[in-house]
């Protein structure tokens, strides 16, 4: 009991990659030229995401110490290292008192709005942790509310601007899987649902297939005005931005893909990471940002 790797993987270092969200301020903050990002800024948003990590896992084990008696009869959730036995429950708890210690002090070390923005994610997610997570709809929306306040996190961490129609973006991408998510785990669990998550009850499959197919279709609609917005083309110069429109849409169609065609959906970390397919559009969305804004400077430079 309590091994090094046990801990660790209580921690759920998989499920870190929700906290690249917070980068993403600094990363569309980098083809603006008004903007004079330094290797402080990228040191500091670096810490905001890492400080994220530590609540997120504080979070993770008061979860798990939560639902110990559920996820011991889960099918996929039992093999958590709570649930087995292989870390004790208050060894668990006094980690998580620490991380979320850890990450509201070093919050406000880094700069005090970003620590409000911690601090009510913590305490978000908490009540979500002891009651709101029964709630049908209400536990994916608390969910998205996570991702967006991960996102504007971040530009409070460097004292960026975040377009609040990249906050949207960033809520209705988290709404969309965590409704893929919610399917997943019905049809997984079936006639057992309710008694692994009490809201699953109140889920209907069909309902869950026309709430994914308006929230993936949200998503596309609102990247694409953020875009294409006057705000955004001013802030950057140019409107080829609208050209990484596709990358988002096959990426979603992909998703959706994975999610109806091979019963997916329920860990989005996971499949970001191992679906070759995924791998290789984010990195072409990343490439095609960055040309974009390498494209743009290059016409800006003096001859």
């Amino acid at each position: 009991m309590n091994r090094p790797l046990d801990i660790l993987r209580a921690l759920r270092p998989n499920q870190w990659t929700k906290n690249l969200v917070v980068l993403a301020a600094f990363f569309f903050a980098f083809g603006d030229p008004s903007l004079m990002l330094t290797r402080l800024s990228l040191f500091q948003i670096l810490a905001a995401a890492g400080l994220f990590c530590l609540a997120s896992s504080g979070i993770y084990l008061a979860n798990d110490i939560r639902d110990l008696a559920a996820d011991r009869v889960h099918p996929t959730k039992r093999f958590r290292p709570l649930a087995e036995g292989r870390v004790s429950v208050p060894l668990a708890a006094a980690l998580s008192a620490i991380l979320l210690g850890i990450s509201l002090a070093g919050s406000f070390q880094l700069a005090p709005l970003f620590a409000i923005v911690v601090a009510v994610y913590i305490a978000m997610q908490l009540v979500y942790t002891l009651w709101l997570k029964k709630l049908a709809l209400v536990d994916v929306f608390i969910i998205a509310l996570g991702f967006v306040l991960r996102a504007a996190g971040g530009g409070l961490a460097i004292s960026v601007p975040i377009s609040p129609w990249l906050l949207v973006c960033a809520f209705l991408l988290a709404l969309f899987l965590a409704l893929c998510k919610r399917r997943h785990e019905k049809l997984l669990l079936e006639d057992a649902a309710d008694s692994h998550r009490a809201s699953l009850e109140y889920y209907d499959p069909k309902l869950l297939d026309q709430l994914i197919a308006i929230a993936s279709a949200a998503t596309i609609v609102s990247y694409s005005i953020y875009t294409l917005s006057p705000d955004t083309v001013h802030k950057f110069g140019t409107s080829l931005l609208s050209t990484t429109i596709p990358f988002v849409i096959f990426g979603i169609f992909r998703y959706l893909d994975l999610v109806y065609r091979k019963e997916g959906g329920g860990r989005p970390e996971k499949t970001l990471l191992t679906d070759r397919v995924l791998i290789a559009d984010l990195a072409l969305y990343g490439l095609c940002v960055l040309g974009v804004f390498f494209f743009t400077h290059a016409l800006k430079r003096p001859l």
